[in-house]
């Protein structure tokens, strides 16, 4: 192993990695996996047949190239104060001809990067913050084989005897968040065979899995004030190795938690002129944690009112309506306040809108309602133009 000696060489060496770096890391979420010539051999596809294996399942899967644990929630004081929030965090692994210029334990083989956001519903006003560090020396990593994921003292972890439990921890100055999270069903797979699809050909697709229904409890704290809260959260694990087709700018995906004890997971992937692609589909779970595989035909997703960034000066889809035929259900969509749009600047560098939702509307005849978050990305601009 060699290692640098000369501190002004190395610190060098290292800016010009970490900016090289940055380019791959400003394109981390378009890894929704397809197939990309530059990964196929060093980094394993999401192919069918996988069979899921908990609690390893919840840890890193480093032999992809793309990876992310994605909380969101809704929470209440005990006054009624409604609160949302997202903690994300993303490991990207690093191809090895562009870390083998600095073969020591500062090598950058995995970077990871972890959004934090506060949605102060009562007041609508909207705080995020975030974080990038490589993997190494202990600055950041996750477990391989459980659930625990951190960088610095942002932290997601969960025991081995208790799986459906976890904990969560981020704090930036006056912004910070302790949760605890308990599963109350066990975790659905999305899509067929092992895979999620985003695509038509082979590795275009994922491995995806949700927690659906997590009660929570803990803190946030907002400034100078910190609040006991409860609700109920929602966990994404998603890994895979390519990018996105070049024919999709972005896409629209929708968690809903509904009073009747069922969950709707949709995602709808946008080509240029506003269509779908076909590989967009979704998930049904039913009350006892059986998941039913929705594909493109099976919804009918419509925006109906849009909403224009004061900052990014992008225009976002925000009510939408629903309709699922087969289970006569249609709803409506309503983001509980409009700016939930996040620009991270430390990390992935790309602007999206993330927020907590609300839904109504009726199935079977007899009205439902429901919460959780919807996600909109390239609207700010095109999602692949990053890579």
């Amino acid at each position: 192993m060699a290692y640098f000696t000369d501190s002004s060489l190395y610190m060098h060496k290292l800016a010009q990695s970490l900016r090289h770096i940055l380019i791959f890391a400003s394109s981390l979420l378009t890894v929704v996996p397809g197939l990309a010539a530059d990964t196929a051999q060093e980094f394993r596809i999401a192919t069918e047949g996988y069979r899921y294996a908990f609690p390893r399942d919840h840890g890193a899967h480093e032999e992809f190239r793309t990876e992310w644990w994605y909380y969101t929630g809704q929470v209440t004081t005990k006054d009624g104060r409604p609160f949302g929030y997202e903690l994300t965090f993303f490991r990207r692994g690093m191809p090895r001809e562009q870390t083998k210029t600095l073969p020591s334990k500062w090598a950058v083989s995995h970077l990871y990067l972890a959004h934090f956001a506060i949605s102060d519903l009562s007041k609508t006003r909207f705080h995020y913050t975030d974080k990038m560090s490589r993997a190494g020396l202990g600055k950041a990593g996750a477990a391989a084989d459980r659930l625990h994921v951190w960088i610095d003292q942002w932290s997601v972890e969960s025991p081995l005897a208790a799986p459906g439990t976890q904990t969560l921890k981020a704090a930036d100055g006056d912004l910070a968040l302790q949760l605890t999270v308990s599963s109350e069903k066990p975790p659905v797979v999305h899509g067929t065979n092992g895979i999620s699809r985003k695509g038509p050909l082979t590795g275009q697709a994922s491995h995806y899995y949700s927690f659906t229904r997590l009660a929570t409890t803990g803190t946030l704290t907002v400034g100078n004030e910190s609040f006991e809260v409860s609700g109920t959260s929602w966990m994404d694990h998603e890994f895979g190795s390519a990018d996105l087709d070049k024919d999709l700018v972005g896409w629209d995906w929708f968690c809903l938690q509904l009073d009747d004890q069922r969950e709707l997971m949709l995602y709808r992937l946008r080509k240029a002129d506003g269509s779908a692609d076909p590989a967009s589909s979704g998930t049904l779970i039913d009350r006892d944690g059986k998941g039913h595989h929705l594909l493109l035909g099976d919804f009918t997703l419509e925006p109906t009112s849009y909403w224009t960034s004061p900052t990014s000066k992008a225009r976002y889809p925000q009510r939408w309506r629903l309709t699922i035929p087969s289970q006569q259900l249609s709803l409506e969509i309503v983001p509980r306040m409009a700016e939930q749009e996040l620009s991270p600047k430390r990390s992935t560098q790309i602007t999206y809108w993330e927020g907590a939702i609300e839904t109504s509307g009726t199935v079977q005849g007899k009205p439902i309602r429901g919460q959780g978050y919807m996600e909109l990305t390239g609207y700010a601009e095109r999602i692949m133009q990053k890579l």
